[in-house]
């Protein structure tokens, strides 16, 4: 079997409905027929083995095909007779990469063949494929299905749960007033990353709510309500996010009101001192003019007067502050 860094063919494999599979190669692949069994394929569309196998072999409606190998698709469900089509993103957990730049996966199952596709390295399909490896795996198309579907939602909800402890963390910064300069711009990531995620977990979840009310022969009434409890955890995921992005609003709001608060308390005081120090400061440019006729100007004690004058004056102004509550007694 050609590996993955070699061909587009990322894994086939022909299940044997005990959780273990058969590897087969795109000579065994030409060779399958549905009486075979069901026939797991997992390829990177953006190799040129794979893409050419899709026109030319797969089978596929060409409308669905282009639609599967779009460079940029929605998430969605779309029933084509007893086949379904069905993409979703995935969060992305590859190293050094954004969890928010979410990874396509593109499905075409059929009643005996399951077509998965991704360009980008998913670890759900990976995990998938491991269990088969192990003899773990799903036993048949719908298992394929289901099982992705729940590993996908299952790495959505640790990201979205993940994100609101980021948020509650900031939260508690602000309480505890123990937070930097650097909130602000945290908590402004927090919201973009929310926002990103929801923009493809929307749609996301609208489809799986869709996918679970579709009756295919092929999905049994088990699968559908595994189905419709991923789309319930899904939308309870898209929730948790608008909540994230008004948390995130509502604590920023908080962190400007209690700088604004700061700053206005600083002016105050230094208004106050403005106020104590602007008649000392006019009286001392009033007596420290070069001209005649200044009084006092040879007089011993005039210093100390005009010092116990400016003292008294301080006195009564802070006074008047007190009184009119411009000074807090506390």
């Amino acid at each position: 079997m050609s590996t993955e860094t070699e061909s587009g063919l990322l894994h086939a494999f022909l299940l044997d409905g005990k959780g273990g599979a058969k590897s087969l190669d795109w000579a065994g692949i030409a060779a399958w027929t549905a009486a075979d069994g069901v026939l797991w394929l997992n390829l990177d569309y953006g190799l040129p083995d794979a893409a050419a196998w899709l026109e030319q072999s797969s089978g596929i409606d060409p409308v669905y095909r282009e639609a599967l190998v779009d460079s940029d698709p929605r998430p969605r469900a779309v029933l084509h007779g007893e086949d379904l089509m069905m993409i979703v993103r995935g969060i992305n957990q590859n190293q050094g990469s954004e969890p928010e730049d979410m990874i396509s996966l593109r499905v075409w199952a059929e009643p005996q063949r399951v077509i998965t596709m991704r360009h980008r390295v998913s670890r759900s399909l990976k995990q998938l494929a491991s269990d088969v490896g192990k003899n773990k795996g799903p036993r048949g198309a719908a298992d394929v299905f289901v099982q992705l579907i729940d590993r996908v939602v299952d790495h959505v909800v640790v990201r979205v749960v993940a994100l609101g402890d980021d948020i509650a963390a900031s939260e508690d910064q602000i309480l505890s007033e123990k937070h930097g300069g650097d909130l602000r711009s945290q908590l402004a990531d927090h919201r973009r990353r929310a926002i990103a995620l929801r923009r493809f977990l929307a749609p996301q979840r609208d489809a799986l709510a869709k996918l679970s009310t579709i009756a295919l022969p092929w999905l049994s009434k088990s699968e559908r309500e595994q189905i419709a409890e991923s789309a319930d955890r899904m939308t309870r995921s898209v929730e948790e996010l608008d909540a994230i992005r008004d948390r995130a609003a509502v604590t920023q709001e908080e962190i400007a009101s209690r700088m604004g608060e700061l700053t206005n308390q600083r002016i105050y005081v230094l208004s106050i001192i403005t106020a104590v120090f602007l008649p000392l400061g006019f009286v001392c440019s009033l007596l420290g003019v070069n001209i005649g006729g200044v009084p006092l100007r040879d007089a011993e004690w005039a210093f100390w007067g005009l010092l116990g004058l400016f003292t008294v004056g301080v006195a009564i102004q802070l006074w008047i502050f007190r009184r009119r509550g411009w000074i807090k007694r506390d």
